[in-house]
């Protein structure tokens, strides 16, 4: 049985981050990886599967799982070099969040003001905020 290591908060905390950034690269050019690699991918970050439990389940060695996660990060890092769709849509959905946070407050505001109103200045607000939305996209 392995036995685990207690890692510090600012090592964990980059650790994490890196998952995340790669999670997000995956999320956007993982249909270029290899059939392999898009498999390793997500039971590793989607999953979080240890490198021996992706081994055991794929009957594939620890070492091929980590060569193809490593070379999975390396095409993942030149797709975005390259390309910046990740850093764009991540830089995109900020200015979408404080948009919507804007609007928010001005309704709030529109609301203190015209109290008669508040049914009609609640609904809207309702519509502009994420889980309202989801909801709408269900009623469809």
């Amino acid at each position: 049985m392995p036995v685990a290591t207690v890692r510090g908060g600012a090592e964990e905390e980059a650790l994490s981050g890196e998952r995340l950034k790669y999670l997000r690269l995956w999320d956007v050019y993982g249909p270029l990886l290899t059939e392999t690699q898009r498999a390793f991918c997500e039971l590793y970050y989607l999953c979080d599967l240890s490198l021996s439990e992706i081994a055991e389940e794929k009957g594939v060695t620890k070492q091929s799982v980590s060569d193809t996660l490593k070379k999975s990060r390396e095409l993942l890092d030149r797709f975005e070099e390259k390309l910046h769709f990740a850093e764009d849509d991540r830089a995109y959905s900020l200015a979408v969040s404080d948009r919507m946070t804007k609007v928010v407050r001005a309704l709030e505001a529109l609301k203190e003001k015209h109290p008669e109103l508040s049914a009609e200045i609640g609904a809207i607000a309702d519509i502009v905020s994420v889980g309202e939305v989801e909801d709408l996209d269900k009623e469809d």
